[in-house]
């Protein structure tokens, strides 16, 4: 969810050819050239078990419901990380209806409090700690249907196994704190 330049996806299901892989972005920009490899043949880049959609999270299309056993949101921006890091019901409830019965979300948040500041005081994000994680984000997640098993502070030098090209951007700041939940569906 929220894709990006749809780089994720493309490796993932370069290197898992046994699982599908769906990319979900607002913004379908960043993906027409990636979006056009995948369609190729396999011998050419091109993978069957890829495909992007566009949709916010705010209003994901019914044929996504039930379908991921994993959810992944790496380095959200806008109303993506208000849902996760503010604890948005009704976009948590949206991941929660894309989640198979025993899935997980998987979210990794990187804020720099100085250069992020206009969009945090725009979102009205709270400041991420381990506090605030453990308890008022645990609760919003719970009332969504997740809860949360893990969270782990990241170290910069662990950015780089993130395979996205916004650890890659952002791993040489070191104001920018990186958080890894991992929330399960509630039984």
């Amino acid at each position: 969810m929220g894709t990006g330049d749809g780089l994720f996806v493309y490796h993932s299901a370069r290197s898992n050819p046994q699982k599908f892989f769906i990319g979900i972005d607002a913004n379908s920009r960043p993906l027409e050239k990636i979006s056009e490899k995948i369609c190729r043949k396999p011998a050419k880049g091109g993978l069957p078990n890829a495909l992007f959609v566009q949709s916010a999270v705010e209003d994901l299309p019914d044929e996504l419901n039930s379908i991921a056993s994993e959810v992944f949101v790496n380095f959200p921006w806008g109303s993506l990380l208000q849902a996760v890091a503010g604890g948005n019901q009704m976009a948590l409830a949206n991941l929660r209806l894309m989640c198979s019965s025993d899935a997980l979300l998987r979210v990794t948040l990187g804020v720099d409090p100085v250069r992020d500041r206009a969009e945090i005081e725009r979102l009205d994000l709270p400041v991420l700690s381990a506090e605030y994680i453990d308890s008022t984000l645990a609760e919003h997640y719970r009332a969504a249907g997740f809860e949360i098993i893990r969270s782990e502070w990241q170290e910069n030098s662990d950015w780089a196994n993130l395979g996205t090209s916004w650890a890659k951007r952002l791993k040489e700041n070191p104001n920018r704190s990186v958080v890894r939940l991992t929330a399960q569906v509630r039984k």
